[in-house]
């Protein structure tokens, strides 16, 4: 590693189930769009994938405005799952996805294990798409979402079902609101599951008060953004130490220095999300920051920073603190 050169080339790929991904950035679901509504503003084919909005049977209109709230450092949301329905994107956005030299993870939402089953079904009839991210943790559905995320039994379940489905890469995308996530990363490995996503969002409120109500229609909504990257990383490091499959780590980040740490505590890719908002190419520009971050401190492989923290601290102290 010393011996590295300005010429020499930095591995920045890793694979996941046999697929090789170029890179270990990802734009997490929600925050992107479907891929082709920033054609203008970012070449996605220097991304690791795009994983798309979430994607229902039927459309989805979402909760009622206000859906969507700035908090200090991060942002509250309660969209609802709202998307244009799993035939409209066979239609309307898959094609263009096909003609991009990128990895196209399809995330799916639904409020039956039977939803779920057949979404991923009529999608793998389909050419063009990688992998599914699976989300059990939507705080802002009244009908599935988080509620089979933290029922570890149901979550086995659908996991288990879905594997039977699919031979692609699935990975199953967990909540932060449980006390021990890292019961739920094991399950969902024991059901099958390829790598798991860690976080979604934080159940949070704000309130408006002058009007002396609360600020989103649905009042609760899940919380992103930088204000909740401490405990992304806190729950990636849980999950990483209780699970030998592949952790995405989602949660504010918005630097090069940010994935950096979430690759020591443990995660083997990250996932760019609200800051998708404020910029569209942070992403693009992690993911290069990233070569240079290498180059800089001679890693010849970003795999290498997978879990290489030095912690003074046993994993049995740390679940004694969650």
């Amino acid at each position: 590693m010393n011996s590295l050169t300005s010429a020499d080339r930095i591995k920045t790929s890793f694979t996941l189930r046999g697929v090789e991904f170029k890179n270990r950035v990802f734009v997490a679901s929600g925050t992107f769009g479907y891929g082709d509504e920033v054609r203008d503003l970012v070449d996605v084919t220097r991304l690791g994938g795009i994983i798309t909005k979430s994607l229902s049977w039927k459309p989805r209109a979402g909760n009622p405005p206000p859906r969507i709230v700035e908090t200090a450092s991060g942002m509250l949301n309660s969209i609802g799952l709202a998307n244009i329905g799993v035939h409209a994107f066979i239609k309307d956005k898959l094609p263009y996805l096909r003609t991009l030299d990128v990895c196209v993870v399809v995330n799916i939402a639904a409020s039956s294990l039977e939803e779920f089953c057949d979404v991923l079904g009529l999608l793998e009839e389909q050419e063009g798409i990688t992998g599914y991210e699976i989300n059990v943790s939507c705080p802002n559905v009244r009908e599935g979402g988080m509620s089979f995320g933290t029922d570890c039994t149901m979550m086995s379940e659908i996991t288990s079902k879905l594997r039977k489905l699919t031979e692609k890469p699935l990975i199953i995308k967990l909540t932060p609101n449980v006390t021990h996530i890292s019961e739920f990363a094991r399950a969902a490995e024991l059901a099958g599951a390829d790598a798991i996503s860690v976080i979604n969002t934080l159940v949070g409120m704000a309130v408006d008060i002058k009007k002396r109500k609360p600020k989103l229609s649905t009042v609760t909504g899940g919380l992103s953004g930088p204000a909740i990257k401490p405990v992304a990383l806190a729950k990636v490091y849980e999950v990483a130490k209780s699970v030998s499959i592949p952790v995405f780590g989602i949660g504010g980040i918005a630097s090069v220095e940010d994935a950096v740490e979430f690759f020591l505590v443990g995660a083997a890719a990250v996932q760019i999300g609200t800051l998708n908002f404020v910029d569209p190419s942070i992403s693009v520009k992690i993911a290069d920051g990233l070569e240079q971050y290498a180059r800089e401190n001679k890693i010849s492989d970003i795999g290498t920073l997978v879990g290489a923290l030095d912690a003074d601290v046993t994993f049995s102290v740390l679940q004694s603190w969650l």
